[in-house]
């Protein structure tokens, strides 16, 4: 009996289809089958942030999502913020203010920040932490993280 399914979906604005089984956690797929390795797993559990993603413009814990719901999604992995050779004003701001440490929370911190920026242009310092308040990071005791976030809205 074959479990296997094919699912249709978009990930970073290019069209796949892949045959899985529709259990398979959707970040499992993108690191193994699709080589998208920024996203990282860090707990398993849905708790910590590290396997972020946007699913048709919300985030998302990946660990969490099953290849059956992404079926004619359009996905964005950390690989997919960038435009080209031009890294997105969140992603600058980490590397240029120290936001990112050891890597492991990097991708989840960013996408949220993402996310959080696109619904609101200029957050507040409140903003920002319940915007990045589902990922954690073990190094940065996140003020750099903050920082790093409040200087990529104002660019």
């Amino acid at each position: 009996m074959n479990n296997r399914h094919t699912v249709e979906f978009k990930v970073n604005g290019e069209a796949r289809s892949l045959e899985v089984f529709s259990m398979a956690r959707l970040l499992d797929v993108l690191r193994e089958q699709l080589q998208l390795t920024g996203t990282k797993e860090g707990c398993g559990e849905g708790e910590c942030g590290a396997c972020t993603v946007i699913i048709d413009g919300q985030i998302v814990n990946s660990c969490l999502v099953p290849m059956a719901q992404v079926n004619g999604c359009e996905i964005t992995t950390i690989e997919g913020v960038a435009g080209g050779d031009q890294l997105h004003a969140v992603q600058q701001a980490f590397i240029d203010h120290g936001g990112a440490q050891c890597g492991i929370c990097t991708p989840g911190m960013v996408l949220a920040a993402v996310d959080l920026l696109n619904r609101n242009p200029e957050p507040t310092e409140h903003d920002i932490r319940n915007g990045l308040a589902g990922n954690l990071c073990r190094c940065t005791g996140y003020m750099k993280i903050f920082e790093s976030v409040v200087r990529a809205y104002k660019k």
